[in-house]
């Protein structure tokens, strides 16, 4: 199975990620390190501060493809990051979509509101973030954004409203997607 973990910067992608590797031993890919390892070995001419949209078309077509040799030779993987396209599954056939789950963690407004200090405090709980300029009102309106392209393109997404580890464990619960493989 492949696990597609998407949303915007802050909503808690690689904690997610982390917690299924430890659940299922399944490794996982962050696109944020692939996205380094190009541009610091000089093998694109990107850079972090790109536009999102140059880094979502460069990034995901080496990503799709890595995806498909997994899929191809029975492997698992948790791909996760925010260069992952809404609409991802018009990349696959029905013969490689069956083995992709996908989900995009949003997180509301009233959540982003009653919890900024803990989102900011916990930026560095996975993985060491250079110093950030997080603006709250900027990221609810990046979460409303990624909700509405969800809803727009079929995607599976989950809100995160109340207690953030409390919703996490529900969906490791539930499964992403439902099972297969």
């Amino acid at each position: 199975m492949i696990i597609l973990i998407a949303g915007d910067t802050h909503t808690g992608k690689t904690l997610l990620a982390q917690r299924l590797l430890e659940k299922y031993n399944y490794p996982y890919l962050s696109i944020d390190h692939l996205k380094m390892g190009l541009i610091r070995s000089g093998i694109c001419t990107l850079s972090a501060e790109s536009p999102d949209k140059e880094l979502t078309d460069y990034l995901w077509n080496v990503v799709r493809e890595i995806i498909k040799t997994c899929i191809e030779n029975g492997q698992h993987l948790i791909v996760e990051g925010c260069y992952i396209p809404f609409d991802w599954e018009k990349d696959f056939s029905n013969d490689y979509a069956k083995h992709i789950r996908y989900v995009c963690l949003i997180l509301s407004r009233r959540y982003i509101e009653s919890h900024f200090a803990d989102i900011v405090r916990h930026e560095n709980v996975i993985e060491k973030r250079l110093t950030t300029d997080l603006v709250a009102e900027e990221l609810c309106r990046a979460n409303e954004h990624n909700l509405l392209q969800c809803q727009q393109n079929g995607c599976n997404y989950v809100v995160i409203d109340t207690d953030y580890l409390t919703d996490i464990a529900r969906l490791l619960s539930e499964g992403i997607g439902g099972d297969s493989d």
